[in-house]
């Protein structure tokens, strides 16, 4: 083959590439859509703004004589770079749609003058996170999902005190917007008549049609064991007394991509999953997935297990046919993502602590950021592109938070 041949065929293979990707983001653009327009989950699409809508007033002009807008105003006599000289190690979670924020807020802090870690050398799990940024091996990450991790906070250290004396959640990173639930393939569903988690486990031929292993019990592809959803998944379980039902624990993405070839076989399986994350391109609710309603209002937690874990007086989200059931009752309530940091931190370092409580980011910019990654855009330099590319294209709003950090002295 020619060398012409070989640039030629790549060439194709990267517009095929290209191509894909933009299929997915179309996709993902309306699945967001459907969720929050439908769903009620916050209007996360315009826009990003600091939580107050504020501007730091400056003696410089904004408007130029003809009246067009220059750009936010930014307070000249602050110190622009008050985190120089401190060193600050960020953690990131285990989950890879967790790693576009982690990315975004090195850069930012970095743009403050801190010396930011990798956020690649402290990958760690919530079931840990909280209790190393408590015994001070972490400053904060960007991957709370509330209340799912109160129960993390909540726990003890070795000395008798709570994780929770140490760290705390600070801002509105992304409120209401953790969507999590089962997937079930829409055609098994229709085909048998599936409207909830409670019925399959109270039907031995469903038990049996999603018992891939023979056990005797039907399967929930769920989370890794160092992950929130896990530890409610196996709650839920119990709570309910579906004996008849066990979550399979492994490396997400492996059971994800298992699950998507049994989803376009036409094989049964059930999924956990969330929004906002690149995977729901690949499982589609109301396309080629539906959510699974676990059964009823009285099938969501009480807090009788574990106290943090009552989800039993919020109201489901407004999924309708996307929905096995309606109301849809998923299991979960909508979670508010935040970060959470070491409270030493945010009392010595009070431009981190100003910037935390400024940022919001939208569902949809952290989902194509997650696209990005899943079609093969991994490396840490990529992440740091993402990051750097987001800031450029929100450059006014990202100096409006940048200047109340800087504010604070």
């Amino acid at each position: 083959m020619d060398t012409q041949n070989v640039v030629d065929q790549r060439h194709a293979q990267a517009q095929r590439n290209k191509s894909l990707r933009l299929g997915f983001e179309a996709a993902l653009i309306a699945l967001c859509g459907y969720l929050i327009g439908v769903a009620g989950l916050p209007p996360l699409f315009g826009p990003p703004s600091g939580p107050n809508d504020t501007q730091v007033v400056t003696s410089g002009v904004v408007g130029d004589d003809d009246g067009s807008v220059a750009g936010p105003a930014i307070e000249t006599s602050a110190n622009p770079t008050p985190g120089a000289g401190v060193s600050v190690t960020v953690g990131r979670a285990t989950w890879t749609t967790g790693y576009f924020q982690a990315a975004l807020f090195k850069a930012l802090l970095e743009e403050l003058g801190y010396d930011v870690s990798d956020p690649a050398a402290n990958e760690v799990g919530p079931t840990d996170m909280y209790r190393l940024m408590a015994d001070g091996g972490v400053d904060f990450w960007t991957n709370s999902w509330l209340p799912n991790h109160q129960a993390f906070i909540d726990e003890e250290m070795d000395d008798g005190s709570m994780i929770g004396d140490y760290v705390t959640p600070v801002g509105s990173l992304m409120p209401s917007s953790g969507l999590e639930g089962i997937v079930v393939p829409k055609s098994v569903a229709e085909e048998f008549s599936i409207t909830s988690l409670d019925q399959i486990n109270g039907d031995p031929g469903l038990v049996e049609l999603f018992d891939s292993d023979g056990n005797g019990l039907a399967e929930v592809q769920g989370c890794p064991d160092d992950w929130g959803c896990f530890k409610i998944m196996n709650e839920l379980i119990e709570f309910n007394g579906w004996s008849n039902l066990e979550q399979i624990s492994a490396d997400y993405d492996t059971m994800v991509n298992g699950s998507v070839e049994r989803v376009e076989g036409g094989s049964a399986v059930l999924q956990y999953t969330w929004s906002p994350s690149g995977y729901l391109t690949r499982l589609r609710p109301g396309d080629n997935v539906l959510w699974l309603n676990i059964g009823g209002q009285a099938n969501m937690l009480d807090g009788t297990i574990t106290p943090e874990y009552d989800f039993n007086d919020g109201q489901p989200p407004a999924l309708g046919a996307a929905c096995t059931g309606d109301p849809c009752w998923l299991g979960w309530p909508a979670a508010d993502i935040a970060v959470t940091a070491r409270n030493s931190f945010l009392e010595e370092n009070p431009a981190a602590r100003a910037l935390f409580e400024q940022v919001q980011l939208k569902v949809l910019d952290v989902a194509l950021a997650n696209v990005k990654y899943d079609t093969g855009e991994t490396s840490e330099e990529d992440l740091a592109r993402h990051a750097q590319e987001w800031i450029t294209e929100n450059r006014p709003t990202v100096d409006s938070w940048l200047a109340a950090a800087r504010a604070t002295g």
